[in-house]
């Protein structure tokens, strides 16, 4: 599996001879040239996580890509002409020998004045390669045994006791920091070094991809 980091919380993942975009937002760069994508997945309608123009026109230049979503960005790209399917949690669903897993169904509570939106994270997993899972913007979710966690670093709605409670819990082989848009270096590093501190994980890796920088797994 390789993972490229396209800035916040975009990510292409290949795996099994598949190309999977995941939250192409306003805060990523880089997306917008790739083709040859064989699915795009989308947690949430937040415009950090979906870029409703941009995204619009990819699907236009990668007419083969089917497209999951959470049931709200399903309706807008709907609105637009554009077909999705809506990811619902326990309705796995195959982009060619990846399995991708839908997990959980709300995004974290933030503040009483922003109503709570659709979110569902997703793990993919394939033989022979590593399982990877994508929470979106949500700590609450159950995606069992994995081994490549995609955390979300830094939000209006996450606190760092949260984040470390987080990874914790899923206890993954290895960490790749995302939704670090807001963050300067100094902080970055400050906030991953207390997972990796605090965490109670043993032999957890932590891998820092910067934007458009790769890892394989």
């Amino acid at each position: 599996m390789r993972v490229t980091h396209l800035g916040h919380a975009c990510l292409l993942v290949e795996a099994a001879d598949r190309r999977i975009l995941i939250d192409p937002g306003s805060f990523s760069s880089g997306f917008d040239e790739l083709t040859g994508l064989d699915a795009v997945l989308v947690t949430h309608n937040h415009a950090d996580h979906f870029d409703p123009e941009r995204v619009s026109a990819l699907l236009r230049a990668n007419p083969a890509a089917t497209v999951h979503t959470d049931p709200l960005t399903a309706e807008k790209l709907r609105e637009k002409g554009l077909a999705a399917v809506p990811s619902r949690q326990g309705e796995d669903f195959a982009v060619g020998d990846v399995v991708v897993t839908p997990v959980g169904e709300l995004h974290a509570f933030n503040h009483p004045a922003m109503p709570r939106i659709p979110n569902v994270g997703v793990v993919l997993r394939a033989d022979g390669e590593p399982s990877l899972f994508h929470p979106g913007d949500a700590y609450d979710g159950e995606p069992g045994q994995v081994d490549v966690l995609a955390h979300p670093l830094s939000a209006p709605w996450a606190a760092s006791r949260d984040s470390i409670a987080f990874v914790g819990r899923i206890a993954p082989r290895s960490f790749i920091p995302i939704h670090d848009a807001l963050l300067s270096e100094v902080g970055h590093r400050m906030y991953s070094g207390h997972i990796e501190q605090f965490s109670g994980v043993e032999g957890l890796r932590y891998v820092p991809l910067r934007d458009a920088e790769s890892a394989t797994f």
